[in-house]
């Protein structure tokens, strides 16, 4: 019987993107920091984030995360943020660079995996990963090995007992 809910993120962690890797083939994962007004950051220690449909692009030279969804801070009425705002990373320049001739590449674009709270000054940071998109037979093969797993260890639960 399945669980109802909300299900939470991995301990640390404020959002994160569980599509990404079901939709996409991830190739290689970069940490970088976020721009946030104040009570972004508020809202996102509250856990209020969703990572779903959003994407990272390059521009001038600088990354920036599109489509990433923070709710408004309760508290702050009426110096509230736009939810769904464009937001800039901050990646080193070599970084930026070789994100950038990878991109130039036919099918890979950036994903958005987790959000985060990171370092011992608590700063908000943003996993995004380098991905190619799966074809359907991929999907496929992914949800298969999932339920192979599954079994697997429903059995050996079951044996245990």
């Amino acid at each position: 019987m399945a669980k109802g809910g909300k299900r939470k993120a991995a301990s640390g962690d404020v959002a994160t993107n569980r599509q990404a890797s079901f939709k996409y083939n991830l190739i290689e994962r970069f940490e970088c920091g976020i721009m946030l007004t104040g009570t972004e950051v508020k809202s996102l220690r509250d856990g209020n984030a969703q990572l779903k449909d959003s994407y990272a692009t390059i521009k001038d030279g600088e990354v920036w995360l599109i489509g990433a969804y923070i709710a408004p801070y309760p508290a702050a009425s009426r110096e509230n943020h736009d939810p769904e705002r464009t937001r800039k990373l901050l990646l080193h320049r070599g970084e930026i660079e070789r994100l950038t001739s990878r991109l130039n590449e036919r099918g890979f674009t950036l994903v958005p995996t987790r959000i985060y709270f990171s370092g011992e000054r608590s700063r908000a940071k943003v996993e995004l990963a380098l991905a190619r998109g799966k074809d359907l037979y991929d999907k496929r093969e992914t949800i298969k090995k999932r339920d192979m797993a599954r079994d697997v260890q429903r059995e050996l639960r079951d044996a245990a007992r």
